[in-house]
């Protein structure tokens, strides 16, 4: 699932001024602060396209990866990894 971001509801959140400054502002914070803030953004936006081939720089936090494209565009990307292990396992 990918969205395209607000660029300045983003920098608020995490009290910056650019994208470079976000990896500094999310190690400072607890992770389950921006666990939430990011799942938060993932609630209220909408599915996106976005090519890869145009992604300047990746910033990748846990299961969430953010990405700043050449038009300045942020989009983050969750990563919905489905684990369908429908095998039980024997009592013998």
């Amino acid at each position: 699932m990918i969205t395209l971001l607000d660029k300045m509801s983003l920098y608020n959140t995490f009290g910056v001024n650019d994208f470079n400054s976000i990896e500094g502002a999310i190690y400072n914070m607890a992770p389950s602060m921006v666990e939430y803030h990011l799942s938060d953004f993932c609630k209220h936006a909408e599915d996106t396209y976005l090519n890869k081939k145009d992604i300047e720089h990746t910033l990748t936090i846990g299961d969430y990866s953010l990405y700043i494209d050449y038009s300045d565009n942020i989009y983050l990307e969750l990563d919905i990894i489905t684990n369908n292990n429908f095998e039980t396992t024997s009592l013998w």
